[in-house]
């Protein structure tokens, strides 16, 4: 066994972090700003050096990568788990071996051989994006059953100057909402036991300095890539040392080890900013997009959807489906998506979820015409399944009802008039995979809207011991088992909306929906909201129907395209009931949306800051050569006139013409308004330091403006 040695030290792109492995546990030293060849370890030891206390141990207990009870510390452990009897709970590790994997990764074991625990610590900082990534792993050394309580992922410490922290809330239909709190003594919880990711707890939380903007201020920031149950503790102590723990929460007794056996975390991702959230945003965005499996991609445009969903609800209509696919196809759109109400008994949500055959009472031919017409015209075809989900009223159900989750003898909760198959079986698995398989085999489908309506209310498996864990981990399987068989299908990750949005479903699937909301004014916070981690190309931005089917709200369709056009656009609209003008102008913002969605599916994110009832935002592309910006306004303005649009990540030096992009008609007689409809030169240190004086404007008015340096 080598030596170990007293620090390690990892560098990303724009920020390091020191371990300090001198004491009995590995403890951060250091996350943060990157540090330059002549600062050490030692100093920043001897720099955080602090003096005896009143009233205090002589030497304060650790805040390590996994703070244990074992070794007195005062606040939440880190690991909290036990064996028969009540023992083997105070866990007290010593590092026992360091690896460093030379490429930016290092693992730390540490074993408790007394109580038979051995602790593995997993970090990588990516050289390229400054995100770190890290997971703990319990081994069970001992020869009796060990209990995991709680395990969290890497412990990362904050320093002092973080004033406030902003969470991630919110509920269906209104997904990613941030809310800012100060940081004060004591613990910030939160926990969700909705069994998948969540409409209202997203896996995420950001500390900031006091007046950390979009443009501005130091930020940290974390996600648990995890689609269950998690928690998050976010801890001020009285000595005044503040730490995040983020992990899986788990049901009582849910995670028993067995002699040798492993739990291992979720991974976490963490990212720091000395730019403001615009900063880390672009860390987290540069990691997702360097993993092996965003490079299917990139290996073409990301095609525009059209959802049958909200044009017909259940009721199918082959003749009224080929007529959408016709519409379509005219405006533009390169995948059609037909969403839930194909398969055998399906006429509303009371029955057919799991019977995934297609009704021939309705497609007496299958889906061939449909899919056939699609694929005429020019178009990818798709298909909505809902895999974890059966009916009641479904065959499936009544020859399997001993694969539905539960806890009997309580009843079961009503919820959409469906139940939760236990993924976590082989029989469910083989079931499914087959029946998906074979669909895939039969049909040209190339996309799976994969869905999830309903929570896990009753999580417990046959065996009658809890299986929320279970369930994501046969979920994974399953989606693996199905990009194997199926490596070109693309897969949406689809709960409800944005609820199973996170980097673990991530891995197995290429977009999200963000929200089952279309109101252009709900989705810009909504998008806004889940852009301070995931980058435009992964996030499902769909024009919808003239008045909103959740809202009831009318949006303008210049304003609704204006929204959708920032991610992977869609529409989810019934376009033979709209007008010419609504026609012509929806495929008007197709075309705007393909002109520039190279740049917008990879281009920097630009969050600017404005007042609250504005939303404004642009992509930048990464050689500087073009931007487009958005402005929405989203309720009336305080005074006769907005402010300036102040522009952010252009070069001050260049010149930019700059052009009015989108909408194609704007009702002002400002000369301004009608020099950007022919294209006028700017600077960019006028753009961005001055900025343009916005017209007036109606509220849920949009403008879209395109930039393009002089020059090249």
């Amino acid at each position: 066994m080598s030596a170990i040695p007293a620090f390690v030290r990892l560098d990303g792109a724009t920020c390091s972090l020191v371990i300090d492995c001198r004491g009995p546990s590995p403890a951060v030293l250091h996350w943060g700003a990157k540090l330059g060849a002549a600062t050490s370890p030692e100093m920043l030891a001897l720099a955080a050096a602090r003096e005896d206390a009143p009233c205090s141990p002589l030497v304060a207990a650790p805040l390590a990568l996994t703070p244990l009870a074992g070794q007195g510390f005062p606040g939440h452990p880190g690991l909290q788990a036990h064996g028969a009897g009540g023992r083997r709970w105070a866990t007290y590790t010593a590092i026992e071996d360091v690896r460093n994997g030379g490429d930016g990764s290092v693992e730390i074991r540490s074993v408790d051989a007394a109580n038979g625990i051995e602790l593995l610590h997993h970090l990588a900082l990516r050289p390229d994006s400054g995100v770190l990534a890290g997971w703990t792993q319990v081994r069970n050394l001992g020869s009796d059953e060990l209990v995991v309580d709680w395990c969290a992922a890497p412990v990362l410490p904050l320093p002092p100057e973080m004033a406030e922290w902003v969470s991630f809330e919110g509920r269906w239909s209104g997904e990613f909402q941030m809310r800012t709190l100060p940081r004060a003594l004591g613990a910030l919880n939160r926990e969700n036991r909705r069994g998948r990711t969540s409409h209202d707890a997203f896996p995420a939380l950001l500390a900031q300095e006091a007046g950390a903007r979009e443009q501005a201020g130091e930020v940290f920031g974390w996600h648990l890539g995890w689609s269950g149950n998690h928690a998050t503790h976010a801890e001020t102590l009285s000595d005044g040392r503040a730490s995040v723990q983020m992990g899986e929460l788990f049901m009582p007794g849910e995670m028993r080890l067995a002699p040798g056996a492993a739990y291992r975390t979720p991974t976490l991702y963490a990212a720091w900013s000395g730019s403001g959230r615009n900063g880390l945003s672009r860390a987290f965005h540069a990691h997702i997009r360097a993993r092996p499996q965003h490079r299917r991609l990139r290996a073409k445009p990301r095609p525009v959807h059209y959802n049958t969903w909200e044009a017909v609800y259940f009721k199918h209509d082959p003749a009224r489906l080929l007529q959408l696919a016709d519409a379509a196809a005219d405006m533009g759109v390169e995948r059609y998506v037909l969403d839930d109400g194909w398969f055998n008994g399906r006429r509303d949500d009371k029955a057919g979820l799991g019977d995934w055959f297609v009704d021939r009472s309705i497609y007496p031919d299958g889906l061939h015409p449909l899919a056939a017409r699609v694929l005429e015209r020019g178009m990818e075809f798709g298909l909505w399944v809902e895999p974890e989900m059966v009916n009641p009223d479904s065959d499936l159900f009544r020859a399997h009802p001993d694969w539905v989750l539960g806890t009997p003898p309580a009843p079961q909760l009503v919820f959409r008039n469906q139940l939760v198959l236990d993924a976590s079986r082989d029989d469910v698995q083989d079931y499914l995979f087959e029946r998906i398989d074979a669909l895939l085999r039969e049909y040209p489908i190339s996309y799976l809207k994969w869905d999830m309506n309903r929570d896990l209310s009753h999580p417990g498996g046959a065996d009658g011991a809890a299986a929320a864990h279970a369930h994501v981990r046969g979920l994974y399987r399953l989606l693996a088992r199905v990009r194997a068989a199926h490596p070109g299908v693309e897969v949406e990750s689809c709960a409800s909306g944005g609820g199973r949005a996170d980097l673990g479903v991530l891995e197995w699937t290429d977009r999200v929906w963000t929200s089952d909301t279309n109101d252009a004014l709900d989705r810009q916070s909504i998008q806004r909201g889940l852009s301070t981690f995931l980058p435009f190309e992964l996030m499902g931005a769909h024009v919808g129907p003239t008045d909103c089917h959740i809202t009831g709200r009318r949006v303008s369709m210049a304003s609704r395209v204006a929204t959708a056009m920032f991610g992977h656009m869609g529409l989810e609209v019934d376009l033979l009931g709209l007008t010419a003008e609504e026609r012509r102008e929806l495929a008007a913002g197709i075309a705007l949306h393909k002109q520039h969605r190279a740049l917008i599916h990879s281009g920097t994110l630009v969050r600017l800051d404005r007042l609250a009832n504005e939303v404004a935002y642009g992509v930048v592309a990464a050689d500087g050569r073009e931007a487009l910006f958005s402005y929405m306004l989203i309720s009336e303005q305080g005074g006769y006139f907005p402010g300036r649009l102040r522009l952010a990540g252009l070069e001050a030096a260049a010149r930019y013409k700059v052009s009015l992009a989108w909408p194609g008609e704007v009702k002002s007689v400002s000369p301004l308004v009608a020099a950007l409809r022919q294209g006028v030169e700017f600077s960019g240190e006028m753009l961005m330091s001055i900025g343009l004086q916005l017209p007036r404007q109606h509220p849920q008015s949009a403008l879209v403006f395109a930039l393009t340096r002089v020059g090249g």
